[in-house]
């Protein structure tokens, strides 16, 4: 309660305070201001009572009313208004009453300033001929040093040999000597100094002769009695009004000219005095009060020539009904030099090769419309225009479209059945059946437009800028995977039928298919979509990373860089997508040559037999493929033939063993990619026992067998796979025995160390061990003796 009663004995002694007379206060006060020499400037405040008197001071001095200086007061505003300002009137000003004050400064300035009167002189036009010399002089005043520049067009001036720039106390002078028309243009003056700029414009015109008139020559009309023409006017006048174009005129063929004379001020004549088909050519000048301007020359136009126009625009159909049909086209762009005079209709039935014409012949149409009332209803026509001019009537139009002489047609209805056939990542396949026709409500459909809409999109896209006729259409340049909305809609020559939506988006990817395996190599599969996962096993396991697996369109390819024999295994590629999967599994072994077995032995375990047996290759435990085959050869044929092959131990008996002979034989270790080196045994001997025997000769007689050669049993057709081994044998018969070459492709293989060749009582072997492609062609053997020749061939085919 204390404090409160303190706070309400204070606002009593404001309250009190306040109602106190508190003397005169400044309502406004004075303004700092800015004065231009030789202009008027006036200092002013608002004091709070009317009565109020107060004194002025400069500088701290009494001024009151005197010459130059009015001191009034206006109620509660106090003024002192200088008339004329000089420099000793900058100062500190001060207003004082009942003991207030307020103080301002007046700042007195000196910027650069015209006199009105020789600024409105200034800013008058200047105009001079060519040639002569044009001044610009203009005072001023303002505080020292004043910068002047003169500028042509905004470029500034500077003196030079036709420009003479002077500068006076208070004036400059711009002097321009020997001007020319392209001096013309706005000059400027600009003064500047410490308090500001000013500019001043007036403008430069240089006459002279105008330019000769301009080209192209436009033929407005050029019939047998008259030629008329126009131009366009000169560039430029020379800074005049055109007076008069001056014509002169010349008959091809001659040498004179004719002034026709002065003909106005219009860039257009109408020459009536000409002959009909003769050729003229004109000059034109300009005449201003300048002068003439050079001449421009026509080329030949010529009186009265038949030139036809070219043909209109198709016509156009603008509505057709069963009793009318109205069509519209545009003139030609070729009048043949006249005007287009009218227009001659024509039409047509379809089917038809003979036009006859719509309007009457002695009547030509106007206007760029009419209407044909000569149709029967139902029929089909079509139409031409031709233009006419002065001339005659020009070429016909292009034919328009056909249409029929019926009432409007009504738009189509609803399109049937509308449905997506097929589909891909960028492609979509549609089809539909034409809508039903309601007579008087909807006719037959003449076309269709398909339309498609991103799902991400408010608008509609048309795919076929054009109408199709079929009721199938593919939508291309799908973006993959993307969700489209898709509608079709019919027309005719009624308008547009209502759209039919398909009733769900579409996703731009084909049916989905389950994988399956194109070929039985698995070099490439097939699917649809969507595209599948495509993985890679190796014995049921993921494949090693150094192995490389690509993916293409319908194909997969695994590679392996540098094979080992650890790559040996079952290979399974998994096709798999949402439908289905397919597997496909294929056995891949990495081999080599082998290498050739141990050393052989030999031991007769049962007589008439020897058992050879070796030690393994050392591939054998890593290949299970490998196997083993064993060759002989005896002392009574020196040939090596092969006694067995696919042995998988390391042991074979070889039978019908001979005493008196002696044996050899050789081991090979074979595989997929061909034989080894052979093992050699050494020789093997079973030695005879001699036994008496009595030979008794029967008395001979003498008997003549001699015979040319020939062949009693052929060569055979052989085919061997690359890597194994050939046996080719025939049997020759002749007396004296005959000589036998084998040869291949005619080339002789009695000395080739790679076939073994042997001739044993007349049968001829050739063993080849270890086929190869280069060992394919035509083998032959070739039997001669002094009484003959005989010759037996066969052909050779390695299989990969």
């Amino acid at each position: 309660m204390q404090a409160a009663a303190v706070g309400y004995v204070h606002w009593l002694i404001c309250l009190l305070d306040q109602s106190s007379d508190p003397g005169v206060h400044f309502h406004a006060g004075l303004s700092d201001c800015k004065a231009i020499i030789g202009e008027a400037a006036e200092l002013e405040c608002k004091v709070s009572r009317e009565e109020c008197q107060g004194i002025w001071y400069k500088d701290g001095d009494e001024i009151k009313t005197s010459e130059g200086i009015t001191i009034s007061k206006d109620g509660t505003f106090h003024r002192l208004k200088i008339h004329k300002v000089t420099e000793e009137f900058g100062g500190k000003y001060k207003f004082e009453a009942d003991g207030r004050k307020t103080e301002a400064l007046i700042l007195v300035e000196d910027p650069p300033r015209f006199d009105a009167e020789e600024l409105e002189a200034f800013k008058t036009p200047v105009t001079v001929k060519k040639g002569q010399k044009a001044t610009f002089k203009l005072p001023y005043i303002g505080r020292d040093p004043i910068k002047v520049q003169w500028y042509l067009e905004g470029q500034e001036l500077a003196d030079e040999s036709n420009i003479k720039i002077e500068h006076t106390e208070g004036s400059s002078r711009l002097l321009l000597n020997k001007l020319q028309r392209k001096d013309s243009g706005e000059i400027k003056i600009k003064l500047k100094n410490e308090f500001g700029t000013v500019e001043a414009l007036s403008q430069l015109l240089v006459l002279d002769k105008p330019t000769p008139p301009m080209g192209p020559l436009e033929i407005v009309e050029a019939c047998s009695s008259s030629i008329e023409f126009k131009w366009r006017p000169p560039k430029d006048t020379g800074g005049c009004k055109i007076g008069n174009y001056i014509l002169e005129r010349q008959q091809v063929g001659r040498n004179t000219w004719k002034k026709v004379g002065p003909i106005g001020a219009e860039a257009t004549y109408k020459d009536t005095d000409v002959d009909h088909g003769r050729r003229y050519c004109y000059r034109l000048r300009v005449e201003t009060e300048m002068g003439t301007s050079e001449l421009m020359e026509t080329e030949d136009i010529q009186a009265g020539t038949k030139a036809y126009p070219g043909p209109p625009s198709a016509p156009k159909v603008v509505s057709a009904f069963k009793n009318c049909i109205n069509l519209s086209w545009t003139p030609p762009s070729d009048t043949g030099g006249t005007n287009i005079l009218g227009y001659n209709v024509e039409k047509r039935k379809k089917g038809s090769n003979l036009w006859g014409q719509v309007n009457p012949a002695d009547e030509m149409i106007r206007a760029k419309v009419y209407g044909v009332k000569d149709v029967v209803e139902g029929m089909e026509y079509e139409f031409r225009v031709a233009a006419i001019n002065d001339s005659g009537a020009g070429e016909h139009s292009s034919p328009s479209e056909f249409v029929f002489a019926r009432d409007p047609k009504k738009p189509p209805g609803n399109v049937i059945d509308f449905k997506v056939t097929d589909s891909t990542y960028t492609t979509l396949c549609l089809s539909w059946t034409k809508p039903k026709e309601i007579e008087g409500v909807e006719d037959e459909a003449k076309g269709y437009f398909v339309e498609i809409r991103p799902a991400e999109n408010t608008e509609w896209d048309r795919c076929n800028s054009n109408a199709i006729t079929m009721t199938s259409y593919t939508v291309k340049g799908m973006k993959s995977m993307a969700m489209y909305w898709v509608r079709v809609h019919a027309t005719n020559d009624g308008g547009d039928g209502p759209y039919k939506e398909l009733d769900n988006y579409i996703l731009a990817m084909p049916p989905p298919v389950r994988p399956r395996f194109t070929d039985a190599k698995i070099k490439s599969f097939m699917v649809a979509s969507p595209w599948p996962d495509v993985t890679w096993l190796k014995d049921g396991m993921p494949v090693s990373k150094k192995v490389t697996i690509s993916n293409a369109e319908a194909t997969s390819q695994l590679l392996i860089p540098s094979s080992e024999r650890a790559d040996t295994g079952i290979y399974t590629i998994i096709v798999k997508n949402i439908v289905g999967q397919e597997t496909f599994s294929i056995e891949m072994r990495v081999t080599d040559e082998p290498k050739p077995p141990g050393p052989l032995e030999l031991d007769e375990n049962v007589p008439g037999t020897v058992t050879i047996s070796w030690d393994a290759s050392p591939d054998e435990k890593r290949d299970d493929r490998l196997h083993y085959m064993v060759m002989k050869r005896d002392s009574n044929k020196r040939a090596w033939h092969t006694i067995a092959d696919h042995i998988f131990n390391n042991k074979f008996t070889a039978c019908n063993i001979l005493p008196g002979r002696e044996y050899q034989y050789r081991v090979y270790a074979k595989n997929d990619m061909g034989s080894s080196k052979p093992s050699e045994s050494a020789k093997w001997l079973i030695h005879a026992k001699k036994q008496k025997f009595t030979v008794t000769v029967p008395e001979t007689r003498a008997c003549n067998l001699q015979c040319a050669p020939r062949f009693i049993v052929p060569l055979k057709m052989h085919t061997a796979p690359q890597g194994y081994e050939c046996y080719m044998s025939c049997a020759v018969k002749g007396d004296p025995t005959p000589h036998v070459t084998w040869l291949r492709d005619n080339i002789s293989l009695n000395t080739n160390t790679n076939y073994f060749i042997s001739n044993t009582c007349g049968v001829c072997s050739l063993l080849i061990l270890r086929v190869g492609t280069h060992d394919t062609g035509e083998y032959k053997v070739v039997a001669e003796s002094s009484l003959g020749r005989a010759e037996c061939a066969t052909k050779l085919t390695v299989r990969e």
